[in-house]
């Protein structure tokens, strides 16, 4: 019993300490990390790496012959999807979103094969990294022209840009599932 009773208070005194030591050497191994000053514009470069990547990968996922897929007759096709984001979607948004000019590129059509469109897509991507690798949040509030008569914040145009991201994808993932293939971010992930 009095052996119990030592190895508790040994326990009690020594644990603190330890936990202590332990606490400090993390807390000074820790890299130290300057706040942003463009936590908008950083988010914004993190969506377009994420969502370039997942738009890619579904793009490629769907197997040729299904890019003319469309799950009612009032939808857009698998194929129409790629030319929307490679035409208005990618370069005009982000050329707008960040006060650059868009590349002057010939249009792509859904009758393009999957390996063109594919192509384009990266290409549209990689101007949207570059467009936006100089972007700050100082004029969040300055008001741009986005589409129609009338003007939008900068930061609307940085949520309208994501969420367009955000609709497609989530319509390509179900176009995949409807033809009996698994969404990138649905598959597995390796350790």
């Amino acid at each position: 019993m009095k052996s119990r009773i030592c190895t508790t208070l040994i326990a009690s005194a020594v644990l603190p300490l330890a936990l202590a030591a332990q606490t400090t050497t993390s807390a000074s191994a820790a890299p130290a990390h300057a706040a942003s000053t463009s936590p908008v514009a950083d988010a914004l470069r993190q969506m377009q790496q994420r969502f370039g990547r997942i738009l890619v990968a579904a793009a490629e996922a769907m197997p040729a012959e299904k890019y003319n897929y469309r799950p009612t007759p009032a939808q857009m096709s698998f194929a129409q999807i790629q030319v929307h984001l490679a035409n208005e979607g990618n370069d005009q948004l982000c050329s707008k979103t960040a006060g650059v000019p868009a590349p002057q590129r010939s249009a792509v059509d859904s009758t393009m094969t999957k390996d063109q469109l594919v192509a384009r897509l990266r290409e549209t991507f990689q101007f949207c990294e570059q467009a936006f690798a100089k972007l700050d949040d100082s004029k969040l509030t300055e008001p741009i022209q986005l589409f129609g008569p009338n003007p939008f914040t900068r930061a609307a145009a940085i949520l309208i840009t994501v969420g367009d991201w955000a609709d497609h994808y989530s319509q390509e993932a179900n176009y995949l599932r409807l033809n009996g293939v698994l969404p990138p971010t649905a598959q597995p992930r390796s350790m």
